[in-house]
C-alpha cells in the first residue's frame, strides 16, 4: 500500500515538474484561411495539426486560423467531407489552403469478411468504430471498449472481477439452447469461443491497447460469407499496425498508462448485529444461546479497495517498404473481492512489408500473452449475506487449526451444511492459474504481374493456448472437513489452426460504366483440445483420487465466393455463397449451403442530389441471406452414441468389489446446425457535409431447426427426453444511430453520438406437432429449493419469459404470504395458475456518448440504457425470509436481507412474481477530463493527462445491487453477482 502511495506521489511530482518546465525552441506564427476548392467559401472548424504531434488548432467561423510552429514543420489540414492536405512550412507566415471535397466518411475503408470495402460501397449492415470512439478509463478487457457504442449490440460484463468476461449479443438472442455468441475474428483468424480452463474469458487475454478497430457485421448479407458460424453476427477485430515512411526511418515511441482505484458502489442490505439480535430473541427465543457478541459487517470484510496499474509501450515506424509496430503491455489488477488478482503481460509484433513494386504484400501479426490469475471464491459473496453478523471473524482456540470462527456441533466438528465463514473461504482456498497464449497469422497478398487485375491471397493462422491451474483447500477448512480438504490440478492445451486461400478479381470496365469485384476461396480450420484433470484430497487417499484425460478435435471445410457489382458508381449488387462442412455432424447433415444477396442505391450520386449543399450522403440498402449456427452444444460429436462412465459415488457392487458402470445416453444421429434467414432494409444518411450522419435499419430474422430438449415416447431412445432440431423463433427490430457535430469553431468542438435499438422476440414452434397444452420448456434455474426454475420457453412468448404465480396483496398493498391469484378460476392454486410474466430481454437499448473540446481541454462522457427488461431478485427470494434466521432446526443461525421488512414473509416464496422486478436502467459508464500539453521537453515529447471515473452512476427502480445481469447461460436472474466497481483513473499518454 505504501509503495503504491509513494508511486502516485512520484507521478504527480513528475507531472508538476513537466508542466512547469516546458522549453520552446524558436517558433514562427503562421496564419491563413481554409476554403472550399469548389466554390471558395470558407470552412469553419477545419483542423490544422503539426504532423507527428498533437499540437493544433481549428479555423474560426470565417475559416481563419493562427498557429505557432517551428520552421520545417508540416501542417496537416483536414475537415470531414474533404481530402486531407499537407503543407510544409518553409519560413512563410501566410498559408492559405483550398480543400477538395471527398466525403471522407464514405471513402473510409471498412474491413469485411475476406477483404475490405469503402464504407460508401458497403451493401450490408456493417458498423465500424475505431480508437477515437472507444470507451475511456479503466479498460481491462476488449469487450468494454464498445459498451453502448453500436446500435443493436449489447455488451454485458459478467461482474466486477479483474479481466472479467462479457456476454455479447447482436440483435437479440438467436438460439434457445445453442450458443448465442457472435463469431469473433482477430486479424483474419476466427477464434474459438469455448471457455479456456484457468482463463477469465475468451477476449480478456487480449490487450485492449493493441486494438485499432471493431467492425460488426449484423445482417446476413454481410455475415453469410462465414456460413455456419454467422447466425449470431460477426465481430472483426483489427489490431494496430505500423505505417510506411518512404525513405525515412522515423521511430515513434508511445506510452499509455494509468493508475486506477476500484471500490464497490453498493452492497446488499442485510440486518446488522443489533437488528439481528432483536429479531432472533423475538422470533426464536430458544436460539438466543447461539447469538454472539460481535457486530461484524461481513460484506465490508470480504470487499476491499482494489488497485490497478496498466502500462503499454509501443515502438512503430517504417523502414522504406517495411512498416512495423512492436508493443509491450503489462496490467496488474486487484479485484474488489479480497484475494482476487489478475496479471497480464503481452507482446505484439506487426510487420507489413511489400515487395516487387507492391505486387506482393505481406502482413505478419503475432501476439503472445501470459496471464497469471488468483481467483477469489465468489461463493463468499453469498456467504457474507447469510453469515451471522453477531459472530467474530477469528477463533484462536488451539483446537481450531484454521483460525477462523465456524459453526460447530456438540463434538467440536464443523456443521457441514452451515454457512461458511466468508473470510475463511477467501483466505484458506488457493485457486491459481497460468495461461499462455499465442495468436498470430501471416497473410501473403500477391497481385499477379502478368494479370494485375487478379490477386491471390493466402492466410495461415494459429491460436495456441496452454493453461495450468491448481486448487488447494487445507483439510481443516470447515466446508471440506468431511472430504479432508482439496488438492486438485488441471491442464489444458488448445490449438486452432487455419488455412484460407482465395482469388480476388477486380476490373473496372469503363465502357459499360461497371466495376466487377469477384472473390472465390477455400478454408480449412481445425480445433483441438486436450484436458487433464486430477482431483484428490489433501491426504491423497486413493479412494478420493480421480485422474481424467480427454482430447478431442473437429474440423471445418468451406468453399466460398462473393461478387460485388457496381453500375455507374451508384447501383450496387453483392452476392455471396458459402458451402460449409462440419465434422460435428453426420455425413447426412454435414454440409450446408448459405447464400445471401444485397442491393444498394447511392441516391446522393443521382443528378437531382449530386450538387446538394444539404445532403452529403444518402444510400438505400436491401439484403437477404441465410446463415447457420453449428455451436449447438458442448459435445463436439452430438450425432454419435455416447456412453457415460459413472463416478466413484455411483458404482455397482459385486461381492466385495465396486465397479464403475457405463450408461448409454440418448442421441439424434440426424442433428444439424440451426439456420437463420434474415431480411434487412437500411438507409445511410449524411447532411451538411457530414456534420450530421447516421443510419436507420429494419430487420426480420426467422430461426429454424432450433436445438430443443423435447419429450419423447418412453423406451424409444434410452430416455424420456432428447436433444434434437425442433423449434422456430423470430426476431424483428429497428435500429437508429445518429452522430452530430453541433459546434465546430476555432476553440470549441462538440461531438454527440446516439443510438437506439428495439428488438421483438417470439418463439413460434417447440414441438414436432402443435400442442396447445404443452406449456413449454422450463429454464432459468435459481438458488433455493431443489430444481426450482422461474423462466420458460413458450410458443407465442419471448425467450426467457418469467413463469411464476401472481402474488396476492392485502388492502394496504402488502403481499400475503402463500396466497396467489387463481388465474384459471378453478377454485384452487396449482401449476395451471402459473403464467408468463415479463421477459428478461429489453424492449429497447440505448447508447449515448459525447466529447466537448475547448482548446487543449477535452471532456468526454458515455452511457447506455435498457428499457423493458425484468429481473428475478434471487437474493431477496432466497434470503429475505424470517425462517432463515433459524437454520437446520436451530443448529446454526443465518442472516436475512432487509427486504424481509417489506414482505414479512416467514418462508420462501420462490415462485412469486413479487420478486420479478422492473430492471430498466440508465448507466453513466464514464466521465473523462483530459488536458493535452502538446509538445514538451524541447518539442520532443507530446503529453496528455486525463482523469476518468468509470461506472459513475446507475438510475433504476430495481432494488438489487445491479439491474444488468447476464451470465450467458442465465439471463435476468440476480444471484450474488460480483459487484461492478466504481473506478477512479489517472491516465498519462506520451508520444516521443
Amino acid at each position: 500500500m505504501k509503495k503504491r502511495i509513494l508511486w502516485l506521489r512520484y507521478l504527480f511530482i513528475f507531472l508538476a515538474f513537466a508542466s512547469a518546465s516546458f522549453a520552446y525552441a524558436q517558433e514562427i506564427s503562421v496564419t491563413g484561411k481554409v476554403k472550399d476548392a469548389t466554390d471558395g467559401s470558407s470552412i469553419p472548424g477545419a483542423t490544422i495539426v503539426v504532423k507527428g504531434t498533437s499540437t493544433g488548432t481549428v479555423t474560426d467561423v470565417d475559416g481563419n486560423y493562427t498557429i505557432k510552429v517551428q520552421p520545417g514543420a508540416i501542417l496537416v489540414f483536414s475537415f470531414m467531407g474533404y481530402t486531407t492536405q499537407e503543407v510544409k512550412v518553409a519560413g512563410q507566415q501566410l498559408i492559405d489552403v483550398s480543400l477538395l471535397g471527398s466525403v471522407t466518411s464514405l471513402n473510409e475503408v471498412v474491413v469485411i469478411g475476406y477483404g475490405q470495402v469503402k464504407k460508401g460501397d458497403a451493401t450490408g449492415a456493417v458498423t465500424a468504430i475505431n480508437q477515437k470512439d472507444f470507451n475511456q478509463g479503466a479498460i481491462s478487457s476488449p469487450q468494454e471498449l464498445i459498451i453502448g457504442k453500436i446500435a443493436g449490440v449489447q455488451v454485458t460484463t459478467l461482474g466486477g472481477a479483474p479481466g472479467g468476461d462479457a456476454v455479447i449479443r447482436i440483435r437479440g438472442e438467436n438460439s434457445l439452447n445453442g450458443s448465442n455468441d457472435p463469431l469473433i475474428v482477430i486479424d483474419g483468424v476466427p477464434i474459438d469461443n469455448d471457455a479456456t480452463s484457468g482463463a477469465r474469458g475468451t477476449l480478456s487475454m487480449i490487450n485492449p491497447d493493441d486494438i485499432e478497430t471493431y467492425t460488426v457485421l449484423k445482417d446476413a448479407s454481410a455475415t453469410a460469407i462465414y456460413g455456419s458460424r454467422a447466425s449470431n453476427g460477426v465481430i472483426l477485430i483489427t489490431t494496430k499496425k505500423g505505417k510506411a515512411s518512404g525513405s525515412t526511418n522515423k521511430f515513434v515511441h508511445e506510452y499509455s498508462g494509468n493508475v486506477s482505484i476500484y471500490s464497490v458502489p453498493k452492497e446488499i442490505s442485510v440486518l446488522n448485529g443489533d437488528q439481528f439480535r432483536t429479531e432472533v430473541k423475538q422470533r426464536y427465543p430458544g436460539d438466543t444461546g447461539l447469538i454472539g457478541k460481535s457486530n461484524t459487517d461481513w460484506q465490508k470484510q470480504i470487499y476491499q479497495t482494489g488497485f490497478s496499474t496498466d502500462h503499454n509501450f509501443a515502438f512503430s515506424g517504417g523502414i522504406k517498404n517495411l512498416p512495423y509496430r512492436v508493443s509491450l503491455g503489462y496490467m496488474n489488477q486487484d479485484g474488489t473481492l479480497r484475494t482476487d488478482n489478475m496479471k497480464r503481460a503481452t507482446v505484439g509484433v506487426n510487420l507489413n512489408p511489400s515487395f516487387f513494386n507492391d505486387h506482393l504484400k505481406i502482413s505478419l501479426n503475432a501476439k503472445y500473452m501470459d496471464i497469471n490469475n488468483k481467483f477469489a471464491d465468489q461463493g463468499a459473496i453469498g456467504d457474507a449475506i447469510g453469515f451471522d453478523p453477531t459472530q467474530p471473524i477469528y477463533d484462536n482456540r488451539i483446537n481450531n487449526r484454521s483460525g477462523y470462527w465456524m459453526w460447530e456441533q456438540a463434538n467440536g466438528t464443523p456443521v457441514s451444511l452451515a454457512t461458511t465463514n466468508p473470510l475463511a473461504l477467501l483466505n484458506l482456498k488457493q485457486d491459481k492459474s497460468t495461461v499462455d497464449r499465442f495468436l498470430g497469422n501471416i497473410q501473403l497478398d500477391y497481385k499477379l504481374h502478368f494479370f494485375p487485375d487478379l490477386r491471390a491471397v493466402l492466410n495461415l493462422g494459429l491460436d495456441h493456448t496452454k493453461a495450468n491451474g491448481t486448487t488447494y483447500v487445507p483439510l481443516y477448512a470447515s466446508w471440506m472437513a468431511t472430504d479432508f480438504g482439496e488438492d486438485n490440478s488441471y491442464s489444458q492445451i488448445k490449438d486452432n489452426s487455419l488455412l484460407d486461400f482465395y482469388l480476388n478479381y477486380v476490373k473496372d470496365v469503363k465502357s459499360i460504366k461497371s466495376k466487377f469485384d469477384a472473390m472465390a476461396g477455400y478454408s480449412w480450420q481445425r480445433f483441438y483440445v486436450e484436458n487433464d484433470t486430477y482431483n484428490n484430497n489433501v491426504p491423497h487417499d486413493t479412494a478420493h483420487a480421480s485422474d481424467i484425460f480427454h482430447k478431442s478435435q473437429y474440423f471445418l471445410l468451406s468453399f466460398y465466393g462473393r461478387l460485388n457489382y457496381t453500375l455507374m458508381n451508384r447501383y450496387l449488387l453483392t452476392f455471396t455463397l458459402r458451402d460449409d462442412g462440419s465434422s460435428k455432424f453426420s455425413s447426412d447433415t454435414r454440409w450446408g449451403l448459405f447464400p445471401s444477396a444485397a442491393l444498394a442505391w447511392k441516391i446522393n450520386d443521382e443528378a437531382f442530389l449530386s450538387n446538394s449543399k444539404v445532403v452529403s450522403q444518402l444510400k438505400l440498402r436491401v439484403g437477404w441471406g441465410e446463415t447457420g449456427n453449428q455451436n449447438v452444444g458442448s459435445n463436439w460429436y452430438p450425432y454419435l452414441p455416447l456412453y457415460t462412465l459413472s463416478d466413484r459415488y455411483t458404482m455397482y457392487q459385486f461381492g466385495n468389489v465396486w465397479y464403475q458402470t457405463l450408461r448409454p445416453e440418448a442421441y439424434d444421429s440426424q442433428i444439424k446446425w440451426e439456420t437463420t434467414a434474415t431480411t434487412n432494409v437500411g438507409v445511410d444518411f449524411g447532411f451538411l457535409k457530414d456534420r450530421i450522419t447516421g443510419s436507420l435499419e429494419y430487420y426480420y430474422k426467422k430461426i429454424t431447426d432450433l436445438l430443443n430438449y423435447i419429450p419423447i415416447a418412453a423406451g424409444t431412445n434410452l430416455s424420456n427426453f432428447l436433444w434434437t432440431n425442433i423449434g422456430d423463433m423470430q426476431n424483428s427490430g429497428i435500429e437508429f444511430s445518429l452522430d452530430l457535430k453541433p459546434i465546430v469553431k476555432h476553440d470549441w468542438n462538440w461531438d454527440i453520438g446516439f443510438n437506439v435499438a428495439s428488438n421483438k422476440n417470439k418463439i413460434t414452434k417447440l414441438t414436432q406437432t402443435d400442442n396447445p397444452n404443452y406449456p413449454g420448456e422450463l429454464t432459468g434455474g435459481i438458488s433455493g429449493g431443489v430444481g426450482n426454475t422461474v423462466q420458460i420457453q413458450s410458443v407465442g412468448y419471448p425467450i426467457n419469459s418469467f413463469y411464476v404465480y401472481q402474488q396476492a396483496y392485502d388492502k394496504n398493498g402488502n403481499p400475503i404470504e402463500g396466497v396467489f391469484v387463481d388465474r384459471n378460476g378453478d377454485g384452487k392454486i396449482t401449476s395451471a395458475d402459473m403464467y408468463q410474466d415479463h421477459s428478461a430481454e429489453p424492449t429497447a437499448t440505448f447508447g449515448v456518448h459525447t466529447t466537448l473540446k475547448y482548446k487543449q481541454w477535452a471532456l468526454a462522457a458515455g452511457g447506455h440504457a435498457e428499457v423493458g427488461n425484468y429481473m428475478y431478485n434471487n437474493n431477496d427470494a432466497n434470503d429475505g425470509v424470517w425462517s432463515n434466521l433459524n437454520r437446520l432446526g436451530g443448529t446454526y443461525l443465518g442472516n436475512v436481507t432487509s427486504s424481509v421488512y417489506g414482505t414479512n414473509f416467514v418462508n420462501n416464496q420462490y415462485l412469486s412474481d413479487y420478486y420479478v422486478q422492473n430492471a430498466s436502467f440508465f448507466k453513466l459508464d464514464y466521465v473523462s477530463l483530459s488536458y493535452n500539453f502538446g509538445n514538451v521537453i524541447k518539442h520532443t515529447t507530446d503529453l496528455r493527462v486525463s482523469v476518468t471515473v468509470n461506472n459513475v452512476l446507475t438510475i433504476t427502480k430495481y432494488t438489487g445491487v445491479d439491474p444488468e445481469v447476464n451470465t450467458g447461460s442465465s439471463l435476468g436472474i440476480d444471484n450474488n453477482i460480483y459487484p461492478r466497481s466504481r473506478v477512479f483513473v489517472l491516465g498519462v499518454n506520451l508520444l516521443f
